[in-house]
């Protein structure tokens, strides 16, 4: 079934909530003081059946200091009701209602012209003019106007239909978006707990579902759900839904929290925005304190104004609202703003960045443009590129952007295979992105190859810090660059083979020489790089390279044997061991001939190899040395 949201607006006494409960039988005034003074104080609630839709009523206060309380009502209206009365006509709040209402984006709505029985035929009509006049440039502009009397019931059936037809012409919220629920009430049932309502503004939910509550900060999970008073199973956005949180204290939660799918959202203390000031407003300079608005929250905010210093009346800027604590707000979310004293609706907007980061004022615009006019892919394409090297999940995309989950998921599966962009690790990276990191990593790698050409690859870690860049999105973006190996924590030009000349040979010989000439008792790499002539680094890459080829045995950083004097220790330790369980470090210095100086390195490299084990103050062969005595 489908479900509108209709709220009501205008002036004080005015007779909105006199009409709801003409048109439903329900008084929305429930509490005790509304009563007694006979006003609107808070948003009162009521609901038309109709046999294939259902229209949740919020009714809203219509005095000027209780406009932050309609403000919270206003949010999820699909439909207005413009309330004006007959006897007084257009007054103070049924232009700033309005204006709200314009602000918000509402696109449907009636005008009711309530009160008929206190005036004559001649009057009404005058007052119909004027407010012909009054709605002139609006979303009402071409609204039809229904004269009614709640008290005699003139009309209101006549309404009653005309609210179903306009109903059947609104296009719902999406059950097809994450689930969110701005609270706007809290209150407790004995036997039940912790229950708020509001009106679910996208998704669906159901009971024993998982929730959050933000900014609370509570996981939850859902006990019950109601939607004007009926039980259900599952709630959809457009409802009027009332959920009975498990393990919650009414403490924990305010009006301006709100209930979304766990995991999805990030809140924001910034966002960038399209401001449009009202068409009497005062001049809002740039850093200006206001009241912010955003369904039913409201906080303190600074507009920092991006192209200009000061917007006047009529006038819109993109902005920047920085606020005093966090919100939860997605971008294409609307929004009002209020003079902080005295408090006035002077404008509204549109989130186009609900994750913004400070920019400087020359910084372009670009992508706020894209996020106010753009398609939906462009948008998305948008905001991955200015997440930049980090990138942004597609579950963050989600809960970034007020739009269907299977439309955001086709975009992103358009993007990628565009090559617009490219993914790793559930990871989205722009190619703009990736191009330009790609050739700031190439020409880093070949300037290492090119001033070591003996190296087998640049040390991924070093590599890294030349970035910045945290490990995890390094890492992802090597693994697109097919130009680069990555083995173990080397980098390396996938078509760069180590150029081994003649030079290099003839180094490698006059080392192994010299080794094989000092047997057991091998110079140090320092005292090799002196008699080969050359600086130490270009001495380690040739002890380096000769390991490698399997020509010498590294013993420690600085010591190596040629490979026959390695082979040749090896086997005087199997003789050694075929006729003794245990070595001291004298017996094996006088073993191999050498002094305590080499003998130690020796040992302790044994040791590590798993060769020989240490045992108090000797050494044992190692057991899978042991297995292999006697064999050469």
């Amino acid at each position: 079934m489908k479900n509108i949201i209709l709220g009501t607006a205008g002036h004080i006494d005015h007779g909105k909530s006199a009409l709801v409960k003409a048109l439903t039988g329900v008084d929305p005034d429930r509490l005790k003081e509304e009563k007694q003074r006979g006003i609107t104080i808070d948003l009162g609630f009521a609901d038309l059946q109709y046999p294939d839709l259902t229209v949740g009523i919020v009714d809203v206060p219509g005095h000027e200091r209780l406009v932050r309380n309609m403000l919270a009502g206003a949010g999820g209206i699909d439909m207005v009701l413009l309330v004006i009365a007959a006897d007084e006509g257009v007054m103070p709040q049924s232009r700033e209602h309005l204006a709200i209402c314009n602000l918000l984006g509402i696109k449907s709505g009636i005008i009711v012209v309530t009160k008929t029985d206190l005036v004559e035929e001649d009057w009404l009509e005058l007052v119909q003019d004027d407010i012909r006049s009054f709605v002139k440039g609006t979303f009402l502009e071409d609204a039809e106007i229904i004269a009614v009397s709640s008290k005699t019931g003139d009309n209101i059936g006549v309404l009653k239909e005309r609210i179903y037809e306009f109903a059947k012409k609104v296009r719902p919220k999406s059950s097809q978006g994450l689930f969110r629920l701005p609270i706007d009430r809290v209150f407790t049932l004995k036997g039940f707990g912790t229950v708020v309502t509001g009106t679910s503004v996208s998704g669906s939910i159901s009971i024993d579902a998982p929730v959050e509550i933000l900014p609370a900060g509570i996981s939850t999970k859902v006990r019950g759900l109601q939607s004007h008073g009926r039980s259900m199973e599952k709630a959809y956005a457009g409802q009027r839904v009332a959920i009975n949180l498990q393990g919650v204290e009414k403490e924990d939660i305010r009006r301006g929290d709100v209930v979304v799918s766990p995991g999805r959202f990030r809140l924001t203390r910034a966002l960038d925005a399209r401001i449009e000031m009202l068409a009497d407003a005062p001049p809002l300079k740039s850093k200006t304190v206001v009241h912010f608005h955003l369904a039913t929250s409201e906080v303190i905010g600074r507009v920092i104004l991006y192209d200009t210093e000061e917007l006047k009346a009529g006038e819109a800027a993109y902005c920047q609202i920085r606020l005093d604590r966090p919100v939860l707000a997605v971008s294409g979310d609307r929004f009002i703003i209020r003079r902080f004293s005295p408090v006035q609706t002077i404008g509204g907007g549109v989130v186009l960045d609900s994750q913004a980061r400070r920019r400087r004022k020359k910084e372009g615009l670009d992508d706020l443009r894209v996020y106010l006019k753009g398609s939906l892919e462009d948008r998305i394409a948008t905001k991955v590129r200015k997440a930049g090297r980090r990138g942004i999940s597609p579950s963050a995309i989600e809960g970034w952007i007020n739009a269907d989950l299977p439309d955001i998921q086709k975009a992103v599966a358009e993007l990628l295979k565009r090559g617009e962009l490219f993914s790793y690790d559930d990871t989205l990276i722009h190619r703009d992105i990736l191009v330009s990191f790609k050739e700031k990593i190439l020409d880093a790698v070949g300037r290492f190859h090119k001033n070591n050409p003996l190296k087998p690859g640049m040390q991924k870690e070093v590599l890294r810090s030349l970035f910045g860049m945290q490990q995890r999105s390094f890492n992802g973006l090597l693994s697109l660059i097919p130009e680069l190996v990555v083995e173990k924590d080397l980098v390396r030009m996938k078509d760069f083979a180590i150029a081994v000349t003649g030079q290099f040979r003839e180094l490698g010989e006059k080392i192994i020489n010299l080794l094989r000439k000092e047997g057991f008792q091998p110079p140090n790499k320092e005292e090799i790089a002196d008699y080969i002539g050359k600086r130490l680094k270009e001495t380690e890459d040739v002890l380096r390279l000769l390991a490698e080829e399997g020509r010498i045995s590294r013993i420690t950083d600085s010591l190596y044997l040629t490979r026959e004097d390695y082979e040749r220790m090896l086997s005087l330790l199997r003789d050694f061991f075929n006729k003794q369980d245990t070595m001291t470090v004298g017996e094996f210095r006088d073993l191999l001939g050498t002094t305590r100086k080499y003998a130690l390195p020796f040992l302790e490299h044994l040791d590590s190899n798993r060769i020989t084990m240490r045992v108090g103050d000797v050494r044992k062969a190692h057991p899978s040395f042991k297995g292999t005595q006697g064999k050469g």
